[in-house]
């Protein structure tokens, strides 16, 4: 008995080996710098790696249903700025009161705040949503307008950066909002985010409607329109979910740096959402991918970043050099998907024909 694969399976095969192949070539030759340690793993979840993650999951919603989201970063950095303004208090660093936005309230908890910007991040999406379906916009422009609106925004509310002092994030993230998984290695806040927001997006693709829904319009979404599926309510809810994704994004770069930045936080984010989504096997054409794929994309990121920080003597662009590199081959993987795919529905269309036939 043969075993046959199917076409769509193999970017996400692809990504599992090229992310099995790091690991090993990693260990064998830095095994002597520890880098067959727990931590090393635990590290490919936390800080800007989890951050990358969750805003990778939303891109992949996105992406699966044929449009893109160019407002990620800038959302993320909004959000990071907008809960350091909220969260301020005035007693606690008084030499920057003048610099901070009197038109926002100041001194709230940091759970309100946090509420806030994820309210405001899916607000904004489900507002992207409705230019795309209801006027019938290109996702490309109107996600660029958001961009460049989030991250003006994000320097109305404050123009420079600004630290998060309050004790919430002092102590009860940094310290006790953790799993420990031994005397050593401990899963901070930020991967545990990121390990949540992964499931749910987990059982949106794969056991809702919701999810097929957003494979069929990726998929034809005019056969999706003629089939009856809510098309409209679906790209609404699908940027939605993309807004509120980038906006919990901004979230873990506060938990992470403690601080918002209307300039740095985010910058290129949503370049390397798509890059991972790409890698993780999902077809920039819609209808085609997993979201397991981009988490695989995310770890392989997070490993060639590990690799040349291990290797000491590289440049970090090495890591820009290898993602781009990895980038050009799936999308080539890709297209030989596409083809293949083609060839065989045409095939079953002329074995369909030939049979009614005779």
């Amino acid at each position: 008995m043969k075993l046959r694969i199917d076409a769509r399976h193999i970017p996400v095969f692809a990504s599992g080996a090229v992310l099995v192949l790091l690991y090993v070539a990693g260990c064998i030759a830095f095994r002597d710098r520890g880098f067959t340690e727990l931590s090393v793993v635990t590290d490919l979840f936390r800080d800007e790696n989890a951050v990358l993650g969750i805003a990778g999951i939303g891109m992949t919603f996105v992406i699966l249903s044929g449009g893109i989201d160019l407002s990620v970063g800038a959302v993320v950095a909004l959000t990071s700025v907008l809960i350091a303004t909220l969260t301020f208090d005035r007693s606690l660093d008084p030499r920057v009161v003048g610099t901070v936005s009197e038109w926002l309230p100041h001194g709230l908890h940091p759970l309100a705040a946090i509420a806030i910007a994820l309210a405001f991040g899916a607000v904004f999406g489900t507002g992207m949503g409705c230019l795309i379906h209801f006027f019938q916009l290109p996702p490309f422009l109107v996600t660029l307008g958001g961009m460049f609106f989030a991250r003006g925004l994000a320097f109305m509310v404050k123009s420079e950066s600004l630290s998060i002092k309050h004790p919430f994030y002092r102590q009860t993230v940094q310290k006790v909002l953790k799993v420990s998984l031994t005397d050593q290695v401990d899963l901070p806040l930020t991967a545990f985010c990121f390990v949540v927001l992964f499931v749910v997006g987990l059982y949106l693709a794969r056991f809702r409607r919701f999810g097929r829904y957003v494979y069929a319009i990726g998929g034809d979404e005019k056969s999706a329109v003629l089939m009856g599926l809510p098309v409209g309510r679906t790209k609404v809810l699908l940027y939605t979910f993309a807004g509120f994704c980038s906006a919990a994004a901004g979230v873990v770069y506060t938990f992470a740096v403690s601080k918002g930045d209307p300039l740095n936080a985010g910058m290129g984010l949503e370049l390397d959402a798509i890059a991972v989504t790409v890698i993780g096997g999902t077809l920039l054409s819609g209808g085609v991918g997993f979201l397991a794929g981009t988490l695989m994309g995310v770890l392989i990121f997070g490993l060639i970043q590990t690799l040349i920080i291990t290797q000491g003597n590289l440049s970090a662009w090495w890591t820009r050099i290898t993602v781009g590199a990895l980038v050009l081959v799936f999308i080539l993987l890709q297209n030989f998907v596409s083809a293949a795919s083609r060839k065989t529905a045409e095939r079953q269309r002329a074995a369909a024909h030939a049979a009614n036939e005779t």
